[in-house]
């Protein structure tokens, strides 16, 4: 089972980081992936070119279940 999702996050530095969130539950990875996915689009905007963080920081790259 899944607990934790890590979003890869490209800072406009060029640093890359993996911020962490503990799932309220264990997962199956698909359900991981699914929370993902809606968490990003929480936290972030779609434009032509990628998924921009609200707070300016950067654009996420992806994620990780594990």
């Amino acid at each position: 089972m899944v607990k934790t999702l890590i979003i890869l996050i490209l800072l406009f530095d060029g640093t890359l980081i993996q911020e962490r969130v503990k799932l309220p539950v264990p997962s199956t990875p698909y359900d991981c992936l699914d929370y993902g996915a809606l968490y990003a689009s929480r936290i972030a905007t779609f434009k032509e070119n990628g998924q921009y963080l609200n707070d300016g920081r950067g654009t996420i790259q992806g994620f990780i279940c594990e």
